[in-house]
């Protein structure tokens, strides 16, 4: 089983995403001190698990759904890899492996996403 967090307000106006069953098991809402000038300060926080086979689809899936300004990534994790998805594109990496992390948040920094909010569970 794969486990993960989307950001309601991360999704780019117009999308879809329905190519891979997903159910949500719990949706919050949250006040963000570290969101930027171009994110809202409430988040709409979805739960997603999801079968582990469908975690590279998913992937694809999110990055072609993810608004591509806003600093806005999708992380979750299977037993063995995590996921960072991006607008149009997707890292995974063995979970545990620090050096593919620092690639990882290099990557997230390169589209804006804060420091603070670089925080994603390997």
């Amino acid at each position: 089983m794969l486990i993960g967090v989307l950001i309601g307000e991360s999704l780019r106006v117009g999308s879809e995403l329905n190519s891979v069953p997903l159910q949500v098991t719990s949706v919050r809402r949250i006040e963000v001190a570290s969101a930027t000038d171009r994110q809202p300060r409430q988040w709409t926080l979805l739960d997603l698990p999801a079968p582990e086979g469908d975690a590279g689809r998913l992937a694809g899936a999110l990055a072609d759904c993810l608004a591509p300004s806003g600093g806005w990534y999708v992380n979750y994790h299977t037993g063995a890899e995590a996921f960072v998805v991006f607008a149009d594109r997707a890292f995974r990496y063995p979970r545990g492996n620090g050096a593919a992390r620092v690639t990882g948040e290099e990557d997230a920094r390169s589209v804006g996403v804060p420091e603070p909010q670089r925080d994603w569970e390997d």
